[in-house]
């Protein structure tokens, strides 16, 4: 007969004391506690797996599994062997499947994501977060990073660039070598599939926004000055022009951002939420306030729009909605009414091409000041280090001014930027 073990008690277990060597007390059912030598006390349990090999498994330390909590455990286990199911590979089974849904790349991309948003504006977030969930989400989301191969991105990839956005697909390449990346910086995988990702794509063709040649501007100032649509639409042009902003920092421009004593707009970063509409000017690409000085021409527009929005937050709203911007086409409809076609001639984004164009071939200017007047990103890191700050105001200041006078003398007749000197 097999011998009776009398259940252990909880008081026996408390008071086991460690001796020379480990020993055991069992419990009964494969249950007992090993009490090492260390003084640590810690449940195992002892049996036979359904091929009739033994086996033994931890459960936990006493007194932090308590006698109670390890005979229950023990129970289950009895269980699943009265189901010829080994408790150690069940275990083993669920942990690996915990595992898995921790690592998929969903899970993975968006703790990715949450690592990132410090180094990113909000706007921009949101707009990787929801390329994520339209185009990679879809396909990879619920697969373990553990499994993903190289081909298994392609194909994702493709599939993006067949429904004609090649440019999103090229994005989400990037973001994937970016994904990966950070989870074998995770330890969670070893090797970065994505990185074998080169070339596979079809290359992006960029379009450049059509702007005029600067041989053209006294044609383009005509047609402007004899503009026969609405008054704001005609200033809002000219202001285009003069300013050169992105079409987003002009339309949301507002009267508060102005100091026209001091003759300065200050664009802030990122605009709040006015009333429901949410926008932001420049994303992540600047994370400061752009400057724009003002010339005597411009001031003396802001004047005439002073006159019909004065009474608004912003300096160009809506026709019909004050509360909201001028409309996006605005301008180019206003284009295209002088005769222009925007997709092949000249677009209001265009006109900061011909500005930087004439600036530049002026030689008045540094590259450093017109640069930072067209708000441009500097992409060498030594060097953006060392102009971070600088805002080159004064010389800023005369290239507003210059622009502007030779927006006027080219309404005479073409003059080439390099001939022109307006006395100071």
């Amino acid at each position: 007969m097999p011998k009776v073990v009398a259940p252990l008690r909880d008081a026996r277990c408390s008071n086991a004391k460690p001796l020379e060597k480990d020993y055991t007390l069992f419990d009964g059912g494969g249950l007992f506690l090993l009490v090492k030598k260390s003084g640590t006390k810690s449940w195992r349990f002892k049996y036979k797996k359904p091929d009739g090999r033994a086996g033994l498994t931890a459960l936990g330390d006493y007194p932090i599994l308590s006698l109670l909590d390890a005979r229950k455990k023990r129970d289950e286990y009895l269980t699943l062997l009265t189901k010829n199911i080994d408790p150690i590979a069940q275990n083993r089974h669920v942990k690996n499947a915990q595992i898995d849904a921790d690592r998929t790349f969903e899970v993975v991309a968006r703790a990715w994501h949450v690592a990132m948003q410090q180094k990113w504006s909000p706007s921009h977030a949101d707009r990787v977060l929801l390329r994520l969930e339209q185009n990679l989400f879809p396909m990879l989301g619920s697969r373990s990073v553990v499994e993903i191969k190289t081909r298994d991105l392609l194909e994702a990839l493709l599939a993006i660039q067949a429904r004609g956005a090649p440019d999103v697909a090229s994005r989400m390449q990037q973001q994937l070598v970016s994904i990966l990346r950070f989870a074998v910086q995770r330890g969670l995988i070893e090797y970065n599939p994505a990185q074998e990702l080169g070339g596979c794509l079809s290359p992006v063709r960029s379009t450049h926004r059509p702007a005029l040649p600067l041989e053209q501007l006294p044609g383009l100032l005509q047609r402007i000055d004899t503009y026969n649509g609405r008054a704001m639409t005609r200033l809002a042009v000219l202001l285009t022009l003069h300013v050169f902003v992105r079409s987003s920092e002009l339309r949301f421009a507002r009267w508060n951002e102005f100091d026209l004593a001091a003759g300065l707009w200050t664009i802030p970063p990122e605009r709040e939420e006015i009333s429901g509409v949410k926008y932001s000017t420049r994303g992540a690409k600047m994370k400061t306030p752009h400057l724009v000085p003002l010339s005597t021409q411009v001031l003396a527009l802001l004047a005439q729009l002073r006159n019909l929005s004065s009474e608004f937050d912003l300096v160009l709203p809506g026709d019909h909605q004050h509360w909201k911007p001028l409309s996006d086409g605005t301008i180019n409809k206003a284009l295209v009414r002088m005769g222009y076609d925007t997709k092949v001639n000249v677009c209001g984004h265009g006109f900061r091409t011909m500005a930087c164009s004439a600036l530049n071939e002026s030689g008045q200017f540094s590259r450093d000041a017109i640069e930072r007047q067209m708000s441009h990103q500097e992409r060498d890191g030594v060097r953006a280090a060392y102009i971070h700050k600088a805002e080159f105001i004064k010389e800023r200041q005369r290239m507003m001014s210059w622009w502007s006078d030779y927006l006027d003398v080219n309404r005479s007749g073409y003059v080439p930027p390099y001939d022109f000197h307006p006395v100071v």
